[in-house]
């Protein structure tokens, strides 16, 4: 009789491991294997959000397919404790262990909404944008200028979020007077800029901000990055240039930069120049004599006149021979490479040619052509026509 109750209780329990083998390996694939999500969502972690509160929303959003699952596999994984607030894109399919890892490994909003503050040549302008899971892109929501228009009443609200991400974004050709004169105008930032940055010290780049951060310091970093930018490629740059220091390639770059929007363009833009160098001739580029007149604080608004042309300027280069004393503009890497790494061609003059680009030239004939064309295109458009470009 005893040897039947062992043999049934040895059984039971063989059958009772073998039950919960399989439920394990149920569990183990229901928290490995795809999850259930047919479309990418974004899914907010509320600041001080327990493990059981997030584990039942992702299952009413349909990110999990059981919140006691999700739950388990945390706790086995220690990552129970790592939650972090903020708002983060799922994907569709991902698994409990994918979903898991993007609230607790990233540390930061993958989605949601964002306030990008632009600072551009002519203007700086205030998006805030939200990012469509559906599409992974950002979706405008509200857009105003700081210095002429009021902050609205969604930004102000949104600006309340603690989960609201903050970028500041640099326009290659700013001046280093736009981008102080901005920032002082960015109600999310806090501390004085007691002096302008030098001209061309500052790298064109997206910038990741907290709300407060110090002005001075987002400075400094811009800073650091264009001097990393600038000793990389002058360490690479080619051989036989006229530069002899990198300031001076930082000039160049800075004439490229606002010469041309066009990126395929600039390498051959800095090998006219630099063959201008090479013959003795002057520069002759309309936007240093425009910084010698603005000195970088704003847009000039007009075109150049020929009183302007023959003003004697430090940076007046239908005057001066040379480089001017400084850069006229904060280049972005593609200018300071173009400075750095040129073309190699015969071309002396370059003139725009009304498709955003610039026809360029061997001689002076052939240049004088291009000017014509490009002429009839203003007159045409009724544009007022100024000082031309390379000539």
């Amino acid at each position: 009789m005893w040897r039947a109750i062992a043999s049934n209780a040895l059984t039971l329990f063989i059958v009772g491991l073998i039950v919960l083998a399989g439920i394990l390996a149920w569990g183990r694939q229901q928290y490995s294997g795809p999850g259930p999500l047919a479309e990418a969502i974004c899914f907010k972690v509320e600041k001080g959000a327990s493990l059981s509160q997030v584990s039942r929303a992702l299952a009413e959003q349909g990110a999990v397919s059981d919140a006691r699952i999700f739950r388990i596999g945390a706790d086995y994984s220690e990552k129970a404790g790592s939650l972090k607030f903020g708002s983060y894109l799922i994907a569709p399919g991902s698994s409990m262990a994918q979903v898991l890892d993007s609230l607790t490994v990233g540390g930061q909003s993958t989605c949601g909404r964002e306030v990008n503050f632009r600072i551009g040549v002519a203007a700086a302008d205030v998006v805030l944008r939200e990012l469509d899971p559906a599409t992974n892109r950002y979706v405008e929501v509200v857009k105003f200028a700081p210095a002429t228009e009021a902050a609205p009443t969604e930004y102000l609200d949104a600006a309340q979020a603690p989960d609201l991400r903050w970028r500041i974004t640099l326009a290659e050709g700013v001046t280093s007077w736009q981008v102080v004169d901005a920032l002082k105008r960015a109600d999310f930032l806090t501390g004085e800029v007691k002096a302008v940055p030098a001209e061309g010290t500052l790298a064109p780049d997206s910038y990741e901000v907290e709300k407060g951060s110090d002005r001075a310091a987002l400075l400094a970093e811009m800073a650091r990055r264009q001097e990393v930018i600038l000793a990389d490629l002058w360490a690479a740059r080619m051989d036989g240039l006229p530069y002899e220091t990198p300031q001076e390639a930082l000039i160049m770059a800075s004439i490229v930069e606002k010469e041309t929007g066009v990126a395929e363009e600039r390498r051959k833009v800095a090998s006219v120049f630099l063959n201008r160098l090479a013959q003795r001739m002057r520069l002759q580029t309309d936007p240093t004599v425009i910084y010698g007149i603005t000195k970088g604080e704003g847009v000039l608004g007009r075109g150049l006149r020929q009183s302007e042309l023959r003003r004697e300027t430090p940076y007046n280069t239908y005057v001066i021979d040379g480089l001017p004393p400084g850069p006229i503009a904060n280049p972005g890497r593609l200018s300071i490479e173009a400075a750095l790494n040129p073309e190699t061609t015969d071309y002396l003059y370059f003139v725009a040619d009304g498709s955003g680009g610039h026809a360029f030239a061997t001689t002076l004939e052939a240049h004088n052509e291009n000017v014509a064309k490009w002429r009839a295109i203003e007159a045409a458009r009724g544009e007022e026509q100024t000082g031309v470009q390379g000539n």
